[in-house]
């Protein structure tokens, strides 16, 4: 027995392996460009100094929680391995600091922390001269950290200290400042012995690679030249490792160890005396510095060194393996995708394994890339609520570029179905005709009824079952009409009757003539062509076929802007998502212009009255039993008559679909009579909407952090740029995509295609609500999609969108927040906003879709 492949098999392995290979390469040379290793001067020998702070990971001053004896001893002795001289900020905190130095050969420039607590300076000031008193190798001090920079006291307040301590002790006396600070006050130089000075190009907003020569070493030969004859200290210069932008400053691994290791060259050819800013990152100063104020450590917080003084700088060292993972990630899923689907262009193909490899590698990047900061409690909460939406986002952009790639990329549909010319002698199927109507405007229906009554067919009946409709003028001149057509047309009127449209359709079935081998339902605003049954009915010749089911198109819009914006989002979806759940036999049912074959309806239970999408169910249930549906477009309905309206049959179309995946959730996850591709296209058809409800959940979450970071900003910072990218991405995506496939698929003018996207944008807020309350609630209530309105005065025309017009003015003030309470000096500060700015865009669609709505009323009015 042969096993080889089939000669036609063979290829398509080996080209399926090549370019999910190729893509992975790719994917790898992508990661290392982006770690590309830049090549600095090495250094080799001692350090100037280092500012120390003796904090561990989970330790602060503010909660007094203190690093004790044998954690500064094991600080000090690793820094002594790089440094001979440390730089201290308080006198009463760590008082052993001077003799453990002194243990390990160090000398200490000590300090003392003024504020604005008096009696906590006069403690600082009295501790700091017993310590330059006590301990030889306190070779300098230093009284009071940017006090006069934080407004703790007065220029005099700060002298008298300072002249105080000169006095007591026999070593060097200075206090700390930013150089501004010196040149604002010079007579503060007439007080110290040396003059030292902070020197952090980084909050100045310099680009790292001209911040020495821009704004270190011209900030240092300004003060020399203002203070002729003062020795100079630079007290703190660093770069930290991250956190926000500052114009272009940026914070990373690769600009630190850049930066440190050009300075330290720079300053032992020119002799400068200097601390690094500073040995350890100090977690704990987050809260008063921004994310920034954690990471200007050489060292990590776990004592680790950060980056080597020597060889090439790389800013993400572990990116081959972070690279390799993505890639062993991604290659089964685009092997597999790449053969199932190669009758695709190869282009296509490229497309959604290049999606696939990159969805990958956002998932390892963001799975990993916690683990480079410091994060508190509540961050790791927060992450473990988000990462199941990132997941989420992700299978929505997978899904949504399938179905892009399909629809550009095909070669050719698999299943499509055109009308049939019957031949001569064909025997024509009985149709039996089911028209349920509540409160419709009689002439609407009357139309629909003198369409039927047109039809090129003989062996059809048409069922009026006009259920709850309690006004007698309503519902009697369409029984008067149907008298009027002939014995085909019988009248019902039920009221009361229970079961909404189902419960209607189904007293229909019972009263359907015994001849009917199709039933076929209509709305009561439908316009049907002549042919509608003579070019379809042939179909049901093949007994695998249930459903013969043409999309929704629609009449009368041309000239109604509201009207006519509805109309090209509902045919977006008719002429790319049907087509496309089409090619697997999986397209949604819905309760108008379908036939269905009568036996196969009855025998699996007739119309679901627990759903108020009974429709979709019927086809989701026709699939399970192993049937065919056929889907080609025929006839023309009403667009919905204003905004209400449109909101409420998308609200009761994701309620029901709820509905649907809660009761029939083991046929889509297990193991049956449903094909794989009918399974996939019923779980993830809906996760459009599912992004919707993410959308509602993100925005109150992004108003609820903006809040936050306007009244509490000690507790809320700025989300890091790298984790507003991915979503800004996502955002851009799904609008280019959407917009490629509307110029591909639906002939319709550019101005349609935005008013389209409008129109389906503006819906974002009544689907969430529909996906929320449809996962709560059991039942739900049917509400009929009105095509027509009688009314007098005509309402404000923001009444159908209150709730979105809420959030719209919350958005807008939160941004307004963000722009004076927080500014937009950051990266991070723009990004935020262009992200709520992006969640504003349904809420504005929503009050447009109302306004055009209530203009096109008031013309037609």
């Amino acid at each position: 027995m042969n096993s080889s492949p089939a000669p036609a098999t063979r290829p398509s392995f080996w080209r399926a392996l090549f370019l999910a290979l190729v893509v992975a390469g790719l994917n790898f040379a992508l990661w290392a460009a982006l770690n590309r290793p830049a090549q600095p001067a090495d250094w080799h020998g001692d350090i100037g100094g280092f500012a120390y702070v003796p904090y561990q990971r989970y330790q602060s001053p503010n909660k007094q929680i203190y690093p004790n004896t044998d954690q500064v001893d094991s600080d000090i002795k690793m820094l002594s391995r790089y440094s001979k001289r440390l730089r201290t900020y308080a006198a009463l905190e760590n008082p052993a600091i001077p003799a453990i130095a002194k243990k390990y050969g160090m000398t200490v420039l000590a300090g003392a922390w003024l504020d604005s607590r008096w009696q906590n300076d006069e403690n600082e000031v009295a501790a700091l001269i017993d310590e330059a008193r006590n301990n030889d190798n306190v070779t300098r001090v230093i009284v009071g950290n940017e006090t006069l920079l934080r407004n703790d006291m007065g220029v005099d307040t700060l002298i008298g200290y300072i002249d105080r301590v000169r006095a007591q002790v026999k070593v060097p006396v200075s206090t700390a400042e930013p150089w501004h600070i010196w040149l604002k006050y010079p007579q503060l130089a007439k007080h110290v012995d040396f003059i030292t000075v902070h020197l952090l190009p980084y909050w100045e907003g310099y680009p790292r690679k001209d911040a020495i020569g821009l704004q270190v070493l011209m900030r240092y030969y300004q003060l020399q030249s203002a203070f002729p004859g003062k020795h100079i200290v630079i007290g703190e210069i660093g770069w930290p490792s991250s956190g926000d932008r500052i114009k272009g400053a940026t914070a990373s691994i690769a600009n630190e160890s850049l930066f440190i290791r050009q300075w330290l060259n720079v300053a032992k050819e020119r002799g400068f005396d200097y601390y690094l800013m500073e040995a350890i990152d100090q977690p704990w100063k987050e809260p008063f510095e921004g994310r920034v104020g954690a990471y200007w450590g050489m060292f990590g917080a776990d004592r680790a060194p950060k980056f080597s003084l020597t060889g090439p700088v790389i800013e993400d060292p572990a990116w081959p393996w972070k690279a390799s993972l993505a890639c062993l990630l991604a290659l089964l899923p685009m092997f597999w995708f790449a053969r199932q689907f190669m009758r695709f262009k190869l282009v296509g193909l490229a497309f959604f394994c290049v999606l696939i490899q990159l969805s990958a590698s956002l998932l390892v990047w963001s799975a990993t890339l916690p683990y480079a900061f410091y994060l508190d409690p509540f961050d790791w909460t927060m992450l473990t609520i988000l990462a199941p939406a990132q997941v989420a986002i992700i299978l929505i952009l997978l899904i949504n570029g399938f179905e892009f790639t399909e629809v550009l990329w095909r070669g050719q549909w698999q299943r499509h179905f055109g009308l049939l010319e019957p031949k001569s002698g064909d025997a024509q199927p009985f149709v039996s005709i089911h028209l349920a109507c509540c409160n419709e405007p009689p002439e609407m229906v009357i139309l629909t009824l003198d369409s039927l009554a047109a039809l090129d067919y003989e062996n059809f009946e048409v069922l009026v079952i006009d259920n709850n409709t309690r006004r007698d003028e309503v519902w009697q001149p369409v029984e008067e009409h149907c008298k009027k057509l002939g014995p085909k047309f019988r009248f019902f009127h039920l009221n009361p009757w229970p079961g909404f449209k189902a419960g209607a359709l189904n007293f229909g079935l019972k009263q359907t003539d015994p001849r009917a081998e199709v039933v076929a339902a209509i709305d009561a605003d439908y316009a049907v062509r002549p042919d509608w049954l003579r070019a379809l009915t042939g179909y049901f010749a093949d007994p695998k076929v249930a459903v013969v089911q043409c999309p929704q198109a629609h009449r009368d819009y041309e000239h109604n802007a509201f009207r006519r914006m509805t109309n090209w989002e509902y045919d977006g979806f008719f002429r790319i998502g049907m087509h496309h759940r089409n090619e697997r036999n999986a397209i949604i049912q819905h309760g108008t212009m379908t036939m269905v074959r009568r036996g196969a309806l009855e025998a699996t239970g007739a119309w679901s009255e627990w759903t108020i999408c009974e429709d979709a169910e019927l086809g989701l249930r026709l699939m399970h039993s192993g049937y065919d549906l056929v889907y080609e477009i025929m006839g023309r309905g009403l667009t919905p008559a204003d905004f209400t309206a449109y909101k409420s049959q998308r609200y009761r179309w994701a309620f029901g679909a709820m509905q649907i995946l809660k009761a029939r959730w083991h046929w889509l996850t297990e193991r049956g009579p449903l094909t794989w591709g009918q399974r996939f296209h019923f779980l993830t058809g809906w996760f459009s909407w599912f992004a919707d409800a993410l959308h509602l959940a993100f925005t109150l979450l992004a108003l609820a952090w903006t809040a936050g970071m306007i009244g509490l900003p000690e507790y809320f910072n700025l989300p890091l740029d790298l984790f507003i990218y991915p979503i800004l991405g996502f955002f851009v995506f799904k609008a280019v995509i959407g917009i490629w496939l509307y110029r591909v698929r639906v002939p319709c003018s550019w101005k349609d295609t935005l008013a389209a996207s409008i129109a389906s944008m503006g819906l974002s807020h009544a689907i969430a609500r529909g996906i929320y309350l449809g996962l709560w609630k059991k039942q739900g209530e049917f509400v009929r999609t009105a095509k027509s309105r009688r009314i007098g005065k005509r309402p404000n025309p923001f009444a159908a969108v209150r709730e979105e017009l809420l959030m719209f003015i919350a958005i807008a003030l939160g941004i307004f927040g963000m722009l004076h309470a927080v500014g937009i000096n950051y990266l991070e500060g723009k990004l935020w906003i262009a992200i709520l700015s992006a969640q504003a865009i349904p809420y504005l669609s929503a009050m447009i879709g109302a306004w055009v709505a209530w203009q096109a009323g008031e013309k037609s009015g």
